[in-house]
């Protein structure tokens, strides 16, 4: 084995359903504005344009049930509600009629976004690390096996925060649906075991303060859990 200065970082994972073994997370992917209706919100007209990514370190990812102190610099951190996909086989330029074989299995996530940050980025054309990559900003329950879930294309996808209804959409509203988001991303990127691919959220996003607890789910896969802590 290799020598190291210090002890490496533990390996970030997610929890699997009904499994002891947890799966070990190697990339994250996003994909923005995969919702008309959150494209809309969001100001711009959906258009079925090649979906742009914008990526997350492994260790912004966070279990469920965790309590996610106020991040810095923000006094503007918005929820957006995922389904996500785990990769369990790699590959580049893959096919659309075989993206589906790649997918080890189905997670709920939460997309969480310092807007204020992501909107000065904006509006200066800077990337939105300081928005979208900041630490612990991608909770994420457990994945579901495909065994389980089977490939959901419908399905009701929502959030609440404090029992309030806040995000609700389906599935079935992908501008792109998985198997297109799994063969664009690869042609940009070799994909491998273990990457995350969140797909979007539904309309209705918006800002939480400390002490909010934040509920969401994606029908037929599970739901998650979160509480935002003080700063």
């Amino acid at each position: 084995m290799a020598d190291f200065v210090f002890p490496p970082a533990p390996q970030p994972s997610v929890a699997v359903a009904g499994e002891e073994a947890r799966f070990p997370v190697r990339r994250i992917f996003c994909v923005g504005r995969n919702y008309a209706a959150h494209a809309r919100e969001m100001g711009h007209e959906p258009e079925r344009e090649p979906p742009f990514f914008f990526t997350k370190p492994a260790d912004a990812v966070v279990d469920t049930d965790t309590v996610i102190p106020y991040p810095s610099l923000t006094k503007d951190l918005h929820h957006e509600i995922e389904m996500v996909v785990a990769i369990g086989k790699g590959g580049s330029d893959i096919d659309p009629a075989d993206a589906l074989d790649h997918v080890y299995g189905y997670a709920v996530g939460l997309d969480l976004t310092r807007r204020d940050l992501q909107g000065e980025a904006k509006k200066k054309g800077r990337p939105w690390d300081w928005g979208k990559a900041f630490d612990r900003s991608s909770p994420c329950g457990p994945i579901v096996p495909v065994a389980e879930t089977g490939h959901p294309s419908q399905g009701r996808v929502w959030l609440a925060v404090n029992g309030e209804i806040r995000q609700e959409g389906d599935l079935d509203e992908l501008i792109w649906p998985v198997a297109d988001v799994i063969a664009l991303c690869s042609q940009a990127m070799e994909l491998k075991a273990g990457d995350l691919i969140y797909t979007g959220t539904p309309a209705g996003v918006g800002a939480l303060q400390p002490g909010d607890q934040v509920e969401g789910g994606v029908d037929g896969i599970g739901e998650i859990a979160i509480t935002i802590g003080e700063a």
